[in-house]
């Protein structure tokens, strides 16, 4: 049997070895003796104390120490200038949650609320050149993540995979996606890139083997 479960019995050996325990459970611990030699080992060693007890000399037994005067004092100004610190803590975590609410909330205002026209205007594009019976085109929208992409495909190979892109300064390339045209249908797929608007120079969309570049002015 584990301490643990020993434990409410051992709370009440001492009064046993003391012949002080209630009839009641005086008879239910000796039945628990019975089965668990732990609490029999227990209450053997409590007995050697036991018989020893007479033996003491009460009147040689000092007084329990008094505490000093000044140890009521020295708690209580322990215990308030530790609530001083937990204060202090208290305040300045506030102060730095507040900070940190205000700056998510102003993401979050500047992504899904603070209206397009803060940046540049939406941007229709036209791909022109393209083979006899593609059509591509394309309308940006300006976000505070990057652009939003409006990607129009009519007419190319059923089940081409169609990865688009835009075009940034010294030509730097951003992906946004890929999607694949199903033929006979007017593909619309809204796709996004981490590149402003106003940096835009074009925007790119490679159907199947072949790559289609529009300017955006």
């Amino acid at each position: 049997m584990t301490i643990e479960r020993c434990r409410e019995w051992r709370e009440s050996l001492g009064a046993y070895a003391l012949d002080q325990l209630p009839a009641e459970e005086r008879a239910a611990l000796e039945a628990h003796l019975e089965g668990c030699a732990e609490c029999r080992a227990e209450l053997e060693s409590l007995a050697g104390v036991v018989r020893l007890l007479p033996l003491a000399d009460t009147e040689r037994i000092a007084a329990a120490p008094s505490p000093p005067p000044a140890l009521a004092e020295r708690v209580a100004a322990t215990i308030h200038a530790e609530q001083r610190t937990v204060r202090r803590r208290r305040l300045r975590l506030g102060l730095a949650l507040s900070g940190a609410t205000a700056a998510a909330v102003a993401v979050v205002l500047a992504i899904f609320v603070l209206p397009a026209g803060e940046g540049p205007p939406e941007t229709h594009v036209s791909f022109g050149s393209l083979p006899a019976g593609l059509h591509i085109g394309a309308k940006l929208v300006p976000h505070a993540y990057g652009t939003e992409i409006h990607m129009y495909v009519k007419g190319a190979p059923s089940g081409a995979l169609c990865r688009v892109f835009l075009r940034g300064p010294h030509g730097r390339r951003v992906s946004a996606g890929s999607f694949r045209y199903r033929w006979g249908d007017d593909s619309n797929a809204v796709l996004s890139a981490a590149l402003d608007l106003s940096r835009t120079e074009a925007v790119g969309v490679r159907v199947g083997d072949r790559t289609f570049v529009a300017p955006v002015s």
